[in-house]
């Protein structure tokens, strides 16, 4: 009788098993209109127009494209495709973290790292974004900053992280950990700045070097594709909280804040790609000279008079009303008498969206040339798209739809936690060679809340036990 219940259990354990493993290893598959480059998905017929048999014929055909490596191959290979999560926010462990949140805490990165690799392979992308936020707290000591970038790489983005490992090396504390060598870095910041200040031009030794040119990789033997860290507020924190410790350890284990690259510049279809970091931009500010370098990288983006198309990342939206997305904005400042950190009353401390004048600088310096272009930004972990309407020479009202023969669309991705469904943003750009603009289009691929990928996982475990267990009973 024993066995018998056993048994059963068993191929009630192995069917769910089978449903689920399925489920998270093909997800793409049950929406491939939305999981795939916008241009190989023109002949995709829409969830509406599809029968019960319809969408099971879809679903087949579409694993079955996967499995040729077909849905990487859009019908224009000069098209643009990038991936975007929003917001992962990994959370640390601590010495007296419970064993429960632990565990919740390393299958999350897991978690994560499913739906990167599932896109990643799928869609073979030529950019990757993170849009900020990687870390859940801008208030981690330097060692546990090291810690979760290490497995933010290595679980989550199935990267090397021997990089990161050498610059701890060479910044080791008294017990042997990483710690952030800030004022050789403040230092060298400050000489920079001052020079620039001085001199208007800064010279070659002395420059941020902001600009960079058809870059396709960081690291071409490994990677064939570029990823990009954009800054969050819980990576250096608003511009009350920013300090030298912050920047010091994003620059050494993410890169720059601030940059731009330039592509295809010699050709009819020039665009460029433009990492701003918008925390950086408005007061007031802890350290004043960070929101002074920010608007010194706009000023000298602006000089360069580009004559293409930009995709804009950054972390923070910019100005909108209430009601067009799930976060109104909101800029809260540090009160008087602020304890312990008195010294911060009055200084920025939080922000839904830029300043409404702020928007509009930041807009009409990047997206003079009237050109067609996209803003991806994090923060609202809901996600929104708007679109960013030139009304006049130097104002632009964010709207739902196109309103201006000016514009800008503007998506805040929606967060790849677990809680918000797990989603990857898709942006294809598509050079349309009668209007000679770039076409930018955006679509929002979810996966699923985590519990699912965490009952994959468990019920695998249980059926292999259960099995097992027949070998006793």
């Amino acid at each position: 009788m024993l066995r018998c219940t056993v048994k059963n259990f068993a191929y009630f354990a192995t069917f769910l098993t089978i449903v689920t493993n399925i489920y998270i290893y093909t997800y793409p598959s049950f929406h491939p209109e939305q999981c795939s480059w916008e241009c190989s998905n023109q002949n995709v017929a829409s969830r509406e127009d599809l029968t019960l048999l319809g969408k099971v014929k879809r679903y087949f055909g579409d694993v079955q494209k996967g499995w040729h490596g077909n849905h990487a191959s859009a019908n224009d290979n000069d098209d643009i495709h990038i991936l975007a999560f929003g917001d992962p926010q990994i959370k640390g462990i601590w010495p007296k973290t419970p064993y429960v949140s632990r565990l919740d805490t390393y299958g999350n990165d897991y978690y994560l790292g499913h739906i990167y690799d599932m896109m990643q392979k799928r869609l073979k992308p030529q950019v990757v974004a993170v849009m900020g936020d990687l870390f859940s707290s801008q208030w981690i000591g330097d060692s546990e900053f090291h810690n979760r970038t290490r497995r933010y790489i290595s679980r989550i983005f199935k990267r090397d992280p021997a990089s990161i490992e050498r610059i701890k090396q060479e910044n080791l504390d008294g017990e042997g950990q990483y710690k952030a060598n800030w004022s050789k870095w403040g230092d060298r910041f400050n000489e920079i700045l001052s020079n620039i200040n001085e001199n208007e031009i800064a010279n070659q030794e002395l420059s941020f070097e902001f600009g960079y040119e058809d870059v396709y990789s960081w690291n071409p033997e490994l990677e064939d594709f570029l990823i990009v860290n954009i800054t969050g507020n819980h990576d250096v924190g608003y511009s009350g909280d920013a300090t030298y410790q912050h920047m010091t350890r994003f620059h050494d284990l993410f890169g720059k804040d601030n940059y731009w690259i330039e592509y295809e510049t010699n050709t009819t279809h020039p665009w460029r790609i433009v990492v701003l970091n918008d925390l950086l931009l408005e007061g007031p500010a802890l350290q004043p000279e960070f929101v002074e370098a920010t608007w010194m990288f706009l000023n000298q983006l602006n000089e360069r008079k580009f004559n293409g198309s930009t995709i804009l990342l950054t972390h923070v939206p910019f100005y909108k009303r209430e009601g067009l997305c799930y976060d109104g904005p909101d800029t809260r400042f540090y009160p008087d008498g602020h304890t312990p950190e008195t010294y911060k009353a009055g200084l920025l401390r939080s922000q839904n969206h830029l300043s409404e004048s702020v928007s509009n600088q930041v807009l009409n310096l990047i997206f003079e040339n009237g050109k067609p272009g996209i803003i991806l930004t994090g923060h609202d972990h809901e996600g929104c798209e708007t679109v960013y309407n030139k009304k006049s020479a130097s104002a632009w009202e964010a709207t739902k739809d196109i309103e201006s023969d000016i514009f800008v669309k503007e998506i805040t991705v929606k967060s790849m936690m677990g809680e918000f469904n797990g989603n990857t943003g898709l942006v294809t750009g598509h050079f349309n060679t009668d209007s000679m603009t770039w076409e930018w289009t955006f679509s929002l691929c979810p996966f699923a809340i985590q519990h699912v990928w965490w009952f994959a996982k468990v019920s695998l475990l249980v059926t292999i036990f259960t099995w097992s267990s027949l070998l006793f009973v």
